[in-house]
């Protein structure tokens, strides 16, 4: 039986190309293009499915939110973020969680192709198991040439259209803040190394800190919450200055130092990224790197219902929050 996927290869277009000229999308198509589609359809036979045209033409007005934690804050701004987007756009949202297993994330893909949502979000990092990543991304074509769309906040590594954010970056640019102060001593609370964003905000605040000819920090692998950066934190040596590579795990290493009798930040400073909205009852305030999450979540839907056909990836840059849980010690 001919597929879509073959009218795309002879065509020499995109799966999301031929799926539009084919199932009656009503996101333009320039007129070359189309011709093209056509052509190759009329030469190997192709019919056109009737539940992806349905799909493709938007009568589905439910939107599929898929991401790691609910319960972490970061993800909850962004979640919320997409939703308020939706609801402007008349649109109903369901949402689903994979406590970070991507194996969940591939089959929430599945099941939502299943069910003929207009569009699928995914908000969360990716992992470095290429093999895993090369699923999951053969599974959102199986969905776009069906006519879905696509989006997703996290690395810039599935195809799609996606919001990043500049996570190596902002952790370099914290690294220098805190050095500015007079730090010398860094420990960081890195995370699960498997996991990219952890891994990207680690590499840039470690290789920021050897840049500035100061000691390599001391590196703390552990789960990417709360209960990780509680006990990450028992095991920061001499460090003067901590980073935590999300705001979560940097609440866990406060409690753990306030358990301690350890002072912040007259002991030690402390420092997350993210600037999480909990944080505005957190004593100390907790120095962080801000990312605009609501607004990260609100770009990625308006990304999945844009008639763009070429793939967009937008970066978002974070800006360094300095408050009172990090010492100034230039004095």
């Amino acid at each position: 039986m001919v597929t879509l996927e073959d009218v795309a290869r002879q065509a020499g277009v995109s799966l999301a190309t031929a799926s539009r000229v084919l199932n009656g999308s009503t996101r333009q198509v320039g007129s070359a293009l189309r011709a093209r589609v056509e052509r190759a359809a009329d030469e190997l036979g192709y019919r056109p499915n009737s539940a992806a045209q349905t799909l493709a033409r938007g009568a589905s007005n439910v939107i599929g939110i898929v991401v790691h934690d609910l319960t972490d804050p970061y993800f909850a701004a962004l979640a919320d973020g997409a939703i308020g987007a939706a609801a402007g756009e008349g649109l109903l949202v369901m949402v689903g969680t994979t406590h970070r297993d991507p194996e969940q994330e591939i089959a929430y893909v599945a099941t939502l192709h299943a069910q003929r949502v207009r569009a699928v979000l995914l908000a969360g990092s990716r992992v470095t198991d290429q093999q895993v990543t090369a699923r999951l991304a053969a599974e959102l074509a199986k969905y776009q040439a069906g006519g879905g769309r696509v989006a997703v906040v996290g690395q810039d590594l599935l195809g799609v259209d996606t919001v990043a954010p500049a996570n190596y970056e902002g952790a370099a640019a914290l690294a220098r803040s805190l050095a500015g102060l007079g730090h010398t001593r860094f420990a960081v609370l890195a995370g699960p190394p498997h996991l990219m964003t952890a891994a990207d905000r680690c590499a840039g605040f470690v290789t920021a800190v050897k840049e500035l000819g100061l000691p390599e920090p001391l590196v703390v692998p552990g789960p990417f919450d709360r209960d990780g950066g509680y006990a990450a934190a028992r095991r920061t040596g001499a460090a003067t200055c901590v980073f935590a590579v999300n705001d979560v795990m940097a609440v866990g290493a406060l409690a753990a130092y306030r358990e301690q009798g350890i002072r912040v930040p007259q002991d030690v400073s402390v420092a997350g990224f993210d600037d999480i909205a909990t944080l505005r009852d957190l004593v100390p305030a907790l120095t962080t790197v801000r990312l605009p999450l609501k607004d990260m979540g609100a770009r990625a839907l308006e990304l999945a219902l844009s008639a763009g056909e070429s793939v967009t990836v937008d970066q978002v840059p974070g800006q360094v929050v300095l408050r009172e849980s990090v010492a100034d010690l230039r004095a």
